[in-house]
């Protein structure tokens, strides 16, 4: 990624109280540019240049960074570099869906080092956290490296009253439950819970289209549809863990019955479980979520046909998101391939009128996310590394100088 594309770096703050935020800065920075040396970082940050030293040995001594050795820029003696070390920690992703369970495990870069995917029968807790528990212990295994945590995904909202969340797209069971706890006694590691949107949000910032995007809105497609957000770099929760819930806006008035209880939701409409309803309905057989593409590629006509009435309905949502939340660009990610996610996109009518439309754009209003398929369990192995390479403080401009 070059410097045009690169998100504004955030800059360190030098009072020692702020000792973390200046870690996280320090980290954040040298993975996005891959090896810097310390004067480098210390110009870039805006700290002194003896903070940084300390830092970095700090981060050295943790394995957190590693030496690279020497890059020659001139005369002189030329400056040690230094760049995120692999080997220093590892994270675990759990994704629970509503039909199988996706293990990952990233290293401390973020390279993907291990991936598992079980097909679940029953997702009530009873039968699905003996199998979490199994499934993270033989992650744990797959790399040496000292695990940093565990990151689960599950389909929100948490903690609901009120609304009768028994439908298709959620998980039986769970509510009632101190989910936190539950999962967090199976494996015997503290684990980071979100909801599956919220988390690939996560991927994308740190991986994918979201990578130099500080205000972004995705939408997630797994059974159903979330929303996760991005504000100012970090995910935006809401007070419960539960903002995001998109698939259970109206928007067709009187329309198809909801289990949540309304009528008309997105989620009846432009979703996995949507389309599952109209082949249903004529009397087809599911597919995989790998064989909807060459279900597209062949023209299906139910395929078709959903694509058209999801890309209506997507199409006013968008326009209703960037009027509330103002965002640099609107990201679709989720369980549909590449070649899907494109023809969603094209088939929307023009988009409405919104605070969007403006000349001076510098990224389109919507695009497809990069982090794949898989997005959810990348988000989820992505929370504990987001938690340690995040700065947590407001962002000064580039030209600011921290006294």
């Amino acid at each position: 990624m070059n410097e045009k594309t690169r998100a504004p770096s955030a800059i360190g703050n030098n009072p020692e109280r702020n000792r973390e935020h200046n870690r996280r800065v320090v980290l954040d920075l040298v993975r996005q540019h891959g090896m810097l040396g310390r004067m480098e970082i210390a110009r870039r940050t805006h700290l002194t240049a003896q903070a940084v030293a300390n830092i970095v040995d700090d981060l050295v001594g943790e394995n957190l960074l590693m030496s690279t050795g020497r890059r020659r820029t001139g005369r002189g003696q030329p400056p040690i570099q230094f760049a995120v070390n692999p080997e220093g920690a590892a994270t675990i992703g759990v994704e629970i869906a509503t039909d199988q369970m996706v293990v990952t495990v990233l290293d401390l870069t973020g390279v993907l080092r291990y991936k598992r995917i079980v097909p679940l029968t029953d997702t009530t807790p009873e039968r699905t956290l003996p199998v979490f528990a199994l499934e993270v212990e033989r992650a744990r295994k797959s790399v040496e490296a000292p695990l940093l945590g565990v990151g689960v995904v599950m389909p929100g909202p948490f903690g609901i009253e009120g609304m009768s969340f028994v439908g298709p797209t959620t998980l039986p069971g769970w509510s009632g439950i101190d989910v936190k706890a539950a999962l967090e006694t199976a494996c015997g590691v503290d684990v980071t819970l979100e909801n599956d949107a919220a988390a690939a949000a996560v991927a994308e910032r740190l991986f994918g289209a979201g990578h130099a995007i500080s205000h972004f809105c995705m939408l997630y497609f797994g059974t159903g549809i979330g929303l996760g957000m991005i504000q100012d770099g970090a995910p935006y929760r809401g007070a419960f863990g539960n903002a995001g819930e998109i698939g259970h806006v109206p928007v067709v008035p009187g329309g198809r019955p909801c289990p949540c209880g309304q009528h008309g939701c997105l989620e009846r409409y432009a979703s996995l479980h949507a389309l599952h309803e109209r082949l249903d309905n004529n009397g087809r057989q599911r597919p995989q979520v790998y064989e909807i593409e060459s279900l597209f590629t062949d023209s299906d006509p139910i395929v078709e046909e959903w694509l058209g009435e999801a890309a209506s309905h997507l199409s006013t949502v968008i326009g209703l998101l960037e009027n509330i939340f103002d965002p640099e660009t609107i990201i679709l990610s989720g369980a549909f391939s590449d070649a899907v996610m494109d023809a969603l996109i094209a088939r929307m009518p023009p988009l409405p009128p919104s605070v969007a439309a403006r000349s001076n754009r510098s990224q389109a209003r919507v695009m497809r996310g990069q982090t794949g398929q898989y997005t959810a369990a990348l988000g989820a192995a992505a929370l504990p590394l987001f938690e340690i390479l995040t700065p947590k403080l407001e962002t000064s401009p580039p030209d600011q100088q921290v006294a």
